[in-house]
């Protein structure tokens, strides 16, 4: 007898419950549109409704409770090898040795580090179409080689390596300085290669050149807040070295001299030593420029490219002609930097117009809006 008031107890509720909701949403309706002509009808149908939506989930509940069992997987996962964090790990996924070192660079960074292909070409210094064309023919070769790309072991790691720093590297630089028309420094891209060289450099704690990156890294990064100023970017001689973060510097240091003592020189150690120069010095006159020239004609026997050697005439120590005279007989016309340098030497020689033409093109030639902002200044000045 219980039982059976209890089940007539539990249906009461039921039905009260169903008609305390059609009562609120006639109250809701009601005073919107106006009270219905037959008021007793529009809440018998619309509890009627709310009882047929309540039957349907009903029906449905056991389903759904069944499809989740289903995605249910006791299985153990698949090991993911050596290298733990996802981001890192894919990037040596991708690094194939299958693909060209350019072409899988370039792919690893339009799959993985979200660069656009515009900002990918400006890093390799091609057009547009070029860059498009390079990462279509990679993801066309992976597909037809059916290359796998499975977890890297730790025996893949040397050769991938590489690859995997000249990633990193790239989307600090795009984050440090943008090449879009967007904010001129994106510090989440900046922030994300320092968390991942990190994570790298605990993984291969032996490997200088994952050294040297960090420390390149953390000296480049230490000066971030100097670097723009009033939407303007402020080139190294003119920052405000009190806004340096001392401690990056101090790390970036420590890990300097850590390669120095392991004396297995390779381009990011000797481009971190070059910074260290730079951050050590207190003011910009008192930058020890023989000794950034001497780390530059290190780093060209190892990198012998235009880029190197675009910066280190730029720390010529036989003046402003001699430079322009080696930045003259560079390949880089199509690189803003090409330009800035120009025109910065021409200013020097009193070539004016020459310097106009010079700003003018590198103008032309970025769209990061702190940059242009200097270049414009910088040509204004010239009378």
């Amino acid at each position: 007898m219980q039982g059976g008031t209890a089940a007539v107890e539990r249906v009461f509720r039921e039905e009260y419950g169903r008609l305390i909701a059609s009562l609120v949403a006639a109250l809701e309706k009601w005073q919107e549109s106006g009270v219905p002509p037959n008021p007793g009808g529009w809440l018998t149908t619309t509890a009627g409704n709310r009882a047929i939506d309540r039957i349907r989930r009903d029906k449905q509940r056991d389903a759904k409770h069944q499809a989740a069992l289903m995605y249910q997987d006791d299985t153990p996962h698949e090991p993911t090898g050596p290298v733990e964090d996802d981001r890192l790990r894919m990037l040596f996924t991708c690094c194939h040795p299958a693909l060209a070192p350019e072409a899988r660079i370039a792919l690893t960074l339009r799959l993985l580090g979200g660069l656009t292909v515009a900002e990918i070409a400006q890093a390799f210094l091609v057009p547009e179409t070029t860059m498009g064309q390079r990462i279509t023919r990679a993801k066309k070769k992976i597909a037809a080689a059916k290359v796998p790309y499975r977890v890297p072991e730790a025996t893949d790691l040397p050769e991938r390596l590489g690859g995997v720093l000249a990633v990193l590297f790239l989307v600090f630089n795009e984050g440090y300085l943008a090449t879009g028309d967007g904010d001129p420094v994106r510090a989440e891209l900046t922030g994300e290669a320092i968390r991942l060289t990190r994570i790298l450099r605990h993984l291969l704690p032996e490997e200088p050149e994952v050294a040297g990156l960090l420390g390149l890294l953390l000296l480049t990064e230490a000066r971030r807040e100097a670097r723009v100023r009033n939407g303007q970017l402020v080139p190294l001689g003119e920052q405000d070295r009190a806004g340096w973060d001392r401690a990056l510097i101090a790390e970036g240091h420590d890990l300097v001299r850590e390669c120095l003592a392991i004396n297995r020189p390779g381009r990011y150690q000797i481009l971190a030593a070059i910074n260290a120069v730079h951050t050590d010095a207190p003011t910009a006159s008192d930058t020890d420029w023989s000794q950034v020239l001497a780390l530059y004609d290190q780093l060209t026997r190892l990198d012998p490219s235009p880029i190197v050697a675009l910066n280190r005439a730029v720390a010529e120590l036989d003046g402003p002609k001699v430079a322009l005279t080696l930045v003259d007989r560079l390949p880089l016309t199509g690189y803003h930097a090409w330009h800035v340098a120009r025109a910065d030497m021409l200013r020097r020689l009193g070539r004016t117009a020459e310097a106009k033409q010079a700003y003018d093109a590198a103008i032309a030639a970025t769209q990061n809006s702190a940059e242009r902002a200097y270049l414009l200044r910088k040509r204004g000045e010239l009378v």
